[in-house]
Order: structure tokens, then C-alpha cells, then sequence
């Protein structure tokens, strides 16, 4: 009869110990051209194999304008499509905490105010489970995110 091998969190303490850090790609944009830079990178990403299932993105400023007119048919109706996880999804930063992980977030820092980017990227940071994209003002996603990124 063999013995059972150690169970519990100590079997799991050494693959549980460093979690993966994402990939993390910045490209530079304005303000204005955050939004635009964030559709090519999700347009590259399906392009190149990504399911839309796999990519969420957040705004910063202005909402996407699939989330405005997703929106203008209910909260429920909403966060359905959010929670059914077939499809690319779009939100603001201000709701962003209530966000699934994904394979990839791309967060647009389209404006809103300087609080809205200091918040989204650590959080979209603990969301993307293999690749996070920013897109904005480098020298404003570097002081969030720290030198180097």
C-alpha cells in the first residue's frame, strides 16, 4: 500500500508561490489616439489567433462605443455578455474591479481623470493572465506602472 503524498497547501506552496506575471506591451498614443491604438492592437490580437473571448478592454476616458450602445440596453443585458465570455468585451475603468480575468487586457488611457489610469492599470495588471497592452502617454503609464514597461 502506498502512502498518500502530502495534501493541502504545502503540495501546492511551490507552484502557488510566483504567480505568472502578463507580458506587459506599451504603445504610445495621445490622449485622443489611445482608443484608435487599442482597436489595432485588438484587431492585430484576433488577427493573429486570439479568440475574442480571450481580450477585455478598458477605458480610462470615454467609454468604447460598443459599451455606450451595449449599454443603452441594460446593466444586466450588459454584464451578461461580460460573464457569457464569447466575445471581446469593452468597459470603463470606473467598473473595471468587477472585471473577469482574461488571457488580455488592453487598456486604452484615453483621459478621465489621472486617478481613473492609476487605478485601471494595477488592477488590469491582476486581470491579464498572459498580456496586458497599454495604450497611452508612456511617461504617464511608466509613473503608474513603474520605470521600464
Amino acid at each position: 500500500m502506498a502512502k498518500p503524498g502530502p495534501s493541502g497547501p504545502a503540495a501546492h506552496a511551490a507552484s502557488d508561490a510566483v504567480p505568472a506575471t502578463p507580458q506587459i506591451q506599451l504603445i504610445p498614443a495621445s490622449v485622443e489616439g489611445a482608443l484608435d491604438a487599442a482597436e489595432e492592437a485588438v484587431d492585430l490580437l484576433l488577427d493573429s489567433g486570439r479568440t475574442p473571448g480571450d481580450v477585455l478592454v478598458i477605458t480610462t476616458g470615454e467609454q468604447h462605443p460598443w459599451a455606450a450602445h451595449e449599454l443603452s440596453f441594460g446593466e444586466a443585458a450588459y454584464w451578461a455578455q461580460h460573464d457569457s465570455g464569447d466575445d471581446v468585451f469593452y468597459m470603463d475603468a470606473a467598473v473595471a474591479s468587477r472585471a473577469a480575468a482574461r488571457p488580455v487586457v488592453v487598456v486604452a488611457v484615453n483621459g478621465g481623470p489621472d486617478a481613473a489610469a492609476a487605478t485601471a492599470l494595477p488592477l488590469a495588471l491582476t486581470r491579464a493572465g498572459a498580456l496586458l497592452i497599454v495604450c497611452g502617454d508612456p511617461q504617464q503609464i511608466n509613473s503608474v506602472l513603474g520605470a521600464g514597461v
